[in-house]
């Protein structure tokens, strides 16, 4: 049994931390509903909670894994910029490169360590 289900996720992607907070909140839509009397907004909750639940599925059994990953980095990334209080970050108008500066510093001229492009934002 446990061979035949590890032949069978050979080449899949499996679970990541973005697949956890997709179940995390299915899991909340699903227990929010319990509470919700109205039976269109009962039954809308459930349909995203089925949703999300199918997506996370989808995302655990695909085989392009590439892809799957560069999601989780997205998501990983995001979360880490919403983490840090104490930072902002800003995109080099000319290269794109994320340049980060610290947060409360009034008008700063910021040089982008890539292509040396200076650029005034708020801090």
């Amino acid at each position: 049994m446990a061979f035949s289900l590890r032949r069978f996720m050979e080449g899949r992607y499996g679970n990541d931390k973005l697949n956890n907070a997709i179940l995390g909140a299915a899991l909340l839509m699903v227990i929010l509903a319990l509470f919700i009397r109205n039976p269109l907004l009962n039954l809308l909750t459930h349909g995203v909670s089925y949703a999300l639940m199918f997506w996370s599925i989808f995302r655990t059994l695909s085989r392009n894994t590439y892809k799957r990953y560069q999601e989780n980095r997205a998501y990983l990334k995001f979360i880490d910029r919403f983490k840090d209080r104490d930072h902002r970050y800003f995109d080099c108008p000319k290269c794109r490169q994320t340049v980060r500066v610290p947060r409360g510093k009034g008008k700063i001229a910021i040089t982008c360590p890539r292509c040396k492009e200076k650029f005034v934002r708020k801090s």
